[in-house]
Formats: structure tokens, C-alpha cells, sequence
């Protein structure tokens, strides 16, 4: 039974609590968060205690610790807690800052802990199989890799001023996904950029819109396109184009049924949200976790992933604002 201590109780701590919930191998012993109704809640419906945040990285009857708390707290959070011997659960990004990370990882090796970063998109089934296909050569070699994500509507302006701008906090999610289907590294990056959405996020100093083309030593592309604002739901598709063939993985929708008529064939709608989108994907990616730790051989995303999609979306930013491509050095 492996022993967990939730750090944030918000969205992405509820949703973890709902998968462990659900789960024979782990339990929430403790939970933690700097609103104390949203721990009481949370603690309420996983019968567990209440803590400082140094308390569960410090208590003995804690093997783990899921960290879903601001970013510019993760830094000093997987510190302590990596040398107090805890593994850890991140959520991205590991921080802002690609040096912060190199840090991290002297720290977390030197410790042995077992280190997640949380890029729950590798685990959506039908992406998983996306990459299963490919590493059985059911295409081919990879040459073209076409990844789309837009949100239906973009966040609020107070959240855009802290997020990283969007490389770092939307497309952060499809350069670990780019890397996860191409099966190399990205040596070079160039992007482009608009604030075509709301004209505040462009005064905030963000783009709402854009597109990223990597490319690798052995000459591979990956073309990856973000929006915040998709009229028609929440839009998620991958298309991997190789020398024998091409997969593709479409939007999943509300549900199945086609309507035809006299005016022709009508689906239902994508789904409108990342967390009902994903959810297949929260409840894997938190099962592997917890496998992993009694079975190292179970592949993790671990915080050298994390660091290598950090310092893309930093290559991004660095291009749009030079508008020349930028070399990739990990």
C-alpha cells in the first residue's frame, strides 16, 4: 500500500484524490493547501488528515507526495521533498525556469527518488496507441508529425500574467507529446504569433495564437498549432505521417451518434473540457505512478522529460521573439 500526501486541493488534487479513491494499492493519508476549506473538503472525502505542507514531506507514514500547487512553489516543494526521501508526482511544469530544473535533477538523483512529471497526454489511450503503432512500424519511419490543440476560450487575463506565456503553459503539453512520437530529440525550433483572441492578452504580453515547427538531427518535423479559442469545443488531434503509412488520432466527442438528414450528416460536439477530455488519461497516468514504484521497469515520464519541454518552450518564446529559428541545447 503505497501512502500519499496531496499537496493543493484544487482541481488537479481533487481529480488525483478521486483516482486514488478508487484504488487497492495507495491511499491518501494527508492532504495540504494554503486555503484551509478546500484541505478540509478534500480531506473529508478521502477520510484523511489535515497537514502543513512540511509536515507531509516530513511525516514517516508518507511515501509519496503529489504536487499540484502553484508553480513558483515547486522548486522549494521537490527540494525538501526529495530529501526526505519522498517520491514525487509533478505537475508541469516542473518550474519556470530550465536552470531551477537542472538543480532539481542533481537533487532528485542524488537522493534515488522516483520522480513523475505529470504529461497525462502520454497516457490518453488513444494517443498511447498512436505510439505503440509507431514503435511497431505499422507506418514505417516517422516523417511528419501534425499535433493541434485549442481550447475552446482562453483562460482569464489574471492567470495569462502568470502562466509562462503559452508555450510554457498550453504548448508545453505538445512538445513532451512531440518528443514521445518522434522518438528523438528536437534539435531546432521556430515560431510564430499573434494575439488574434483578445487584444488584452497581447497587452499582457502573450499570444493567444500559434505554431511551432521543430525539427530533428535525422531530419524528422514536427508542426505543432495552439489556439485559445475553438467555437466548436475542445479540439486535440495528433497525425503522424511515415514512410509506409499514416495514423491518426481524432477528437473524441460527446458520444457516437451521427444524425443524417436532408441537409446532411451531423456529429455530436467535441468534448468542451480538458478534464472530461483527459479523463481516461488523469486516472492512467496516477495508476502508473503508483505501479512504478514497486516496479522501476514501468516506464515513467521522470523530470529529465520535464526539463527537455521546458527548455523547447523556452526555444519557442526565444524564436517568436527574434523571429529566427532557435537550437535546441537540453
Amino acid at each position: 500500500m503505497v501512502r500519499i500526501g496531496i499537496l493543493g486541493c484544487g482541481r488537479i488534487g481533487q481529480v488525483h484524490a478521486g483516482t486514488l479513491r478508487n484504488m487497492d494499492s495507495a491511499t491518501v493519508v494527508a492532504v495540504s493547501d494554503f486555503m484551509p476549506a478546500a484541505a478540509e473538503r478534500l480531506a473529508k472525502i478521502c477520510n484523511a488528515d489535515v497537514r502543513t505542507t512540511d509536515d507531509i514531506i516530513n511525516s514517516t507514514d508518507i511515501d509519496a507526495v503529489i504536487i499540484g500547487t502553484p508553480t513558483d512553489t515547486h522548486f522549494d516543494i521537490i527540494q525538501a521533498a526529495a530529501k526526505a526521501g519522498k517520491a514525487i508526482f509533478c505537475e508541469k511544469p516542473v518550474d519556470m525556469s530550465a536552470d531551477n530544473i537542472r538543480k532539481l535533477i542533481s537533487v532528485v538523483t542524488s537522493s534515488g527518488v522516483a520522480f513523475f512529471t505529470a504529461f497525462n497526454r502520454r497516457f490518453d489511450p488513444n494517443f498511447a496507441n498512436v505510439q505503440k503503432c509507431i514503435v511497431a512500424g505499422e507506418i514505417g519511419s516517422v516523417e511528419i508529425v501534425t499535433i493541434l490543440s485549442r481550447d475552446p476560450s482562453p483562460p482569464p487575463i489574471s492567470y495569462i500574467k502568470s502562466s509562462g506565456g503559452i508555450f510554457r503553459d498550453m504548448m508545453i503539453h505538445d512538445f513532451d507529446m512531440a518528443r514521445f512520437l518522434l522518438g528523438e530529440d528536437p534539435i531546432s525550433v521556430f515560431a510564430v504569433g499573434s494575439a488574434l483572441v483578445d487584444p488584452a492578452i497581447g497587452e499582457a504580453g502573450d499570444v493567444d495564437t500559434a505554431a511551432v515547427t521543430l525539427t530533428t538531427a535525422s531530419g524528422k518535423i514536427c508542426q505543432i498549432s495552439n489556439s485559445r479559442r475553438a467555437t466548436y469545443g475542445y479540439d486535440q488531434r495528433i497525425e503522424v505521417h511515415g514512410s509506409g503509412g499514416m495514423l491518426r488520432a481524432a477528437n473524441v466527442l460527446e458520444n457516437t451518434v451521427d444524425v443524417a438528414t436532408a441537409e446532411g450528416f451531423r456529429a455530436a460536439p467535441t468534448m468542451n473540457f480538458f478534464l472530461e477530455r483527459y479523463e481516461a488519461a488523469y486516472r492512467i497516468e496516477m495508476q502508473t505512478f503508483v505501479a512504478h514504484l514497486g516496479d522501476k521497469s514501468i516506464a515513467i515520464p521522470g523530470i529529465e522529460d520535464g526539463l527537455r519541454a521546458q527548455v523547447m518552450a523556452d526555444g519557442a518564446a526565444k524564436s517568436l521573439e527574434t523571429g529566427l529559428p532557435v537550437s535546441l541545447d537540453f
